[in-house]
C-alpha cells in the first residue's frame, strides 16, 4: 500500500529538542539518510478537546500569543487532522500509525495512568480496558523509542490500553511548566535521551464558567459557526471555550520557558498541534465533520523553513514517522502515514492525495451501532454511514450534558428549534436516538464555499462527477486498508442521502 495515499482527519504540540544540555552527554548517531547527527530528545504536548482555533488564524476573540509565535516561527500546516474525532482512539493512531479499524483501538478505553506492573487485578480485567485496546502484536512509539534508548514520562493522563504497550520510565500528574523543567531535570541525571508526552487538558470542558470566574473572551467578540445558533447562551459557551484554549496556550507558554531556562529552546525542534480532536458542540467532537477533524499543527526548529504556510495535507498519523525519521530510528513495520521530513525541510510540499477518518459508534463495549468513514482531498469531504437503522450513535457526554461537563448550547439549541431548525436538524442527527434525527447515508461538501458544511450536495447532479470521484477513493482506502467493518456499493447511494 502506498502510505502517502492514506491518512486521516488531533491538538497537540509535539516539540522534539535536540539533546539535553543539563547533564546528558548528546548521543551520536546515523541518521535513516546516511548522515551523523546529535540524537535530540522529544517534548510532546497535546492539548485536548482544541478545533484549529488560534488567533494566529484570525479566530475571532480568542489571543493564543504562545502558539502562535511557535506558528510563526517554522512551518504552520493549514490542513491537518485526525484519524479519529475522540481521545484515546486519536492517541492510539498517533503511537500506532495505523488507522483504528487496524490498530484495534475503536473507542475511548480506561484511563489508569500509571506503569503497567502497577495494575490491579481489577483494573486489568475491567471490560473497557479490556476490549478497546491496541492490538498486541502492533509496536508504538513508545516502545520503539525505550528500545532506542529513551527515558520517557507522559503526564496528567495515558487513556490508551493496554498499558504495556506504553513503557513510560514516569507517570506525572502535572501538566504546567514546573512539570516539564522537573522531567528535564531528572531525565538528565540518566545521562539518556528523553521524550516527554505532555497532555494538557484545560481546553476540555468543563470550561471556565464566566458565570463565577472572570474571562478574557468577551462573547460579543466571538464568531459563531453557521450550525450554532446565535443566543447570548451559546455566544458565552463559545466564548467560555475559548477562554479554555487560552487556559492551554498558558501552559504551552510554560513548556517553552521551561526549554529556555535550561538552553535547550534554540536547538529544539517544535512541532504544535493543537487538539487531538475538535470541541465538544456540535459537528466537532465525535463526528466527522471539519470542526471535529481538523486540528492546528506547527513545526518549527532547526532544519525546518522559517514562517511557511503549507497547505498539505497531513494527519496525526504521519506524527510517528516524522519523529522516527528525525530522530534517525528505524520506522515502524506498517504506517497509514509518511514522514514530512521533506515538506519539513522546503524540498515537497505535497503530503498526502487525501486524508481519511473513522467512527465505530462501538460505545464502551462492542455493539452494531452505525459505521461512519470521511474522506477529505482538500476541497471535497466525503463522509459515508452503514448501519443507519437503528440509528445509534455515540454520543459523548461533554457534547449534552448540562452537568458536570457545563454544555450550554445543546439545550439551548433544543429550546430554539421551533424557531432555529437548522441548528436544530444538525444536532438531531448528531444525537438521532435522543432527538428522532435522521443521519444520511452519504454527504459531501465543498469546503472552499461551504466550511461550515451546511449545504449536502451529494444529490447535486451538477456535482456528480465529483461525487463519483471522491466515493471512489473511498471505496479504495476501505479496500487498501482491509476495513472489516464497512462495505460501500459499487455506485453512491445518494437515494439515502437526503436531509
Amino acid at each position: 500500500m502506498n502510505a502517502r495515499k492514506f491518512g486521516s482527519f488531533v491538538v497537540m504540540c509535539v516539540v522534539v529538542g535536540i539533546a539535553a544540555q543539563v547533564g546528558a552527554q548528546p548521543q551520536a548517531t546515523e541518521d535513516s539518510h546516511g548522515a551523523h547527527a546529535v540524537r535530540p530528545n522529544i517534548l510532546f504536548i497535546l492539548t485536548e478537546d482544541q478545533g484549529a482555533h488560534l488567533s494566529y488564524l484570525g479566530t475571532p476573540g480568542l489571543q493564543t500569543p504562545n502558539m502562535d509565535a511557535l506558528a510563526r516561527s517554522g512551518v504552520y500546516f493549514q490542513n491537518a487532522f485526525v484519524a479519529y474525532p475522540v481521545c484515546s482512539p486519536s492517541k492510539a493512531a498517533i503511537y500506532t500509525s495505523l488507522h483504528n479499524h487496524t490498530n484495534g483501538l475503536l473507542n475511548n478505553t480506561q484511563n489508569f495512568q500509571k506503569p503497567a506492573a502497577s495494575l490491579t487485578e481489577a483494573e486489568r480485567n475491567n471490560p473497557v480496558y479490556v476490549h478497546n485496546r491496541i492490538h498486541a502484536n502492533l509496536p508504538t512509539l513508545i516502545e520503539r523509542l525505550k528500545a532506542a534508548g529513551y527515558y520517557q514520562g507522559v503526564t496528567h493522563k495515558l487513556h490508551v490500553a493496554p498499558n504495556e504497550k506504553f513503557p513510560y520510565d514516569e507517570f506525572l500528574p502535572g501538566e504546567d511548566g514546573k512539570t516539564v523543567a522537573g522531567f528535564i531535570g531528572r531525565a538528565a541525571k540518566t545521562g539518556k535521551p528523553w521524550h516527554l508526552f505532555l497532555n494538557i487538558g484545560r481546553s476540555h470542558r468543563p470550561f471556565p464558567d464566566s458565570s463565577k470566574v472572570k474571562i478574557r473572551v468577551d462573547p460579543v467578540d466571538v464568531k459563531l459557526p453557521a450550525f450554532l445558533p446565535d443566543t447570548p447562551a451559546v455566544r458565552q459557551d463559545w466564548a467560555e471555550y475559548l477562554a479554555a484554549v487560552e487556559r492551554a496556550d498558558a501552559m504551552v507558554g510554560e513548556a517553552v520557558a521551561a526549554l529556555r531556562d535550561v538552553g535547550q529552546l534554540d536547538n529544539t525542534l517544535i512541532v504544535c498541534m493543537g487538539g487531538d480532536h475538535g470541541p465538544a458542540f456540535p459537528h466537532g467532537k465525535m463526528t466527522l465533520y471539519d470542526l471535529g477533524l481538523r486540528i492546528s499543527l506547527s513545526i518549527s526548529g532547526p532544519g525546518v523553513s522559517h514562517a511557511v504556510k503549507s497547505d498539505a495535507l497531513v494527519s496525526e498519523l504521519d506524527l510517528a514517522p516524522t519523529l522516527l525519521d528525525m530522530l534517525g530510528l528505524e520506522q515502524l513495520p506498517n504506517s497509514h502515514g509518511f514522514s514530512l521530513r521533506s515538506v519539513l525541510a522546503g524540498h515537497a510540499n505535497k503530503a498526502h492525495e487525501f486524508v481519511a477518518a473513522e467512527i465505530s459508534d462501538r460505545g464502551p463495549l462492542p455493539n452494531d451501532g452505525m459505521q461512519e468513514r470521511s474522506i477529505f482531498d482538500g476541497r471535497w469531504h466525503l463522509i459515508y454511514r452503514e448501519k443507519l437503522i437503528p440509528a445509534w450513535r455515540q454520543v459523548q457526554a461533554d457534547s449534552k450534558d448540562a452537568k458536570p461537563w457545563e454544555n450550554r448550547t445543546y439545550a439551548e439549541i433544543v429550546r430554539m428549534k421551533a424557531e432555529l431548525p437548522e441548528p436544530y436538524r444538525v444536532l438531531s442527527e448528531m444525537d438521532p436516538q435522543s432527538l428522532d434525527g435522521v443521519p444520511p447515508a452519504l454527504e459531501l461538501y465543498d469546503l472552499t464555499k461551504d466550511p461550515d458544511e451546511m449545504h449536502n450536495l451529494a444529490q447535486d447532479p451538477t456535482h456528480t462527477v465529483d461525487l463519483t470521484r471522491v466515493y471512489a477513493t473511498l471505496r479504495r482506502w476501505v479496500d487498501e486498508t482491509h476495513d472489516p467493518a464497512v462495505r460501500p456499493p459499487p455506485t453512491p447511494p445518494i437515494q439515502s442521502a437526503t436531509r
